[in-house]
C-alpha cells in the first residue's frame, strides 16, 4: 500500500495499480525500456492490473513474467468495462494510469487518475479528468515510487 496525504485535498491508501496498455505501458505492441524493471518495483507495494483490448495481440507474451494481473476487455466497450473493474477493486483504493479516450473513466473515477502525453498522444477528455498528467510512464511510475511529489503537486 501506498500512504499519503495530501494537504487541502485528500488523504490516499493506495493498494492497486490499474494501468492501460498501448499508448501507456507499451508503443506499437511494445513494451517500453525500463517498464518492466519498474513495475516489478512497485508491486512489492501494489496489486498491479493491465486492462486492455490488445490492439497489437502482444500484451500477454510482453507481461510475461511479470508480477501483473492482465485483463483483456472487448475493444468496443473499454471504457466501461475499465471504468468496471477499478470500481469492482473499490475505486478509492485504486491509483489508474493511461492515455486514450477509452481510459477517461477509469482516471476519474479513481482515487488518483494520472494521464499520459506520451508519442501516441493523450485524448484530451482523458486530460480533463485527470488528476496529474505527465509526460512519459516512468514519470507517472516515479510518482508512485516517491510519493511526497503527489503531495508537492497536488497540494493546495
Amino acid at each position: 500500500m501506498i500512504a499519503v496525504d495530501i494537504p487541502g485535498l485528500r488523504e490516499l491508501r493506495l493498494e492497486h495499480l490499474v494501468l492501460d496498455y498501448n499508448g501507456t505501458l507499451a508503443e506499437d505492441g511494445k513494451l517500453l525500456p525500463g517498464v518492466a524493471t519498474t513495475l516489478k518495483a512497485l508491486a512489492r507495494t501494489l496489486q498491479i492490473h493491465v486492462v486492455t483490448a490488445d490492439t497489437f495481440g502482444s500484451a500477454a507474451e510482453q507481461l510475461s513474467g511479470l508480477p501483473v494481473n492482465l485483463i483483456v476487455v472487448a475493444d468496443t466497450v473499454q471504457a466501461d468495462r475499465k471504468l468496471e473493474f477499478i470500481t469492482s477493486l473499490n475505486a478509492t483504493k485504486v491509483v489508474a494510469i493511461g492515455n486514450g479516450r477509452n481510459d477517461r473513466k477509469m482516471i476519474e473515477a479513481a482515487a488518483l487518475g494520472i494521464a499520459l502525453i506520451q508519442r501516441e498522444g493523450s485524448a484530451v477528455e482523458t486530460l480533463v479528468c485527470a488528476d496529474i498528467a505527465v509526460m512519459g510512464i516512468l514519470d507517472a511510475l516515479a510518482l508512485l515510487q516517491y510519493p511526497k511529489r503527489l503531495k508537492a503537486t497536488l497540494r493546495s
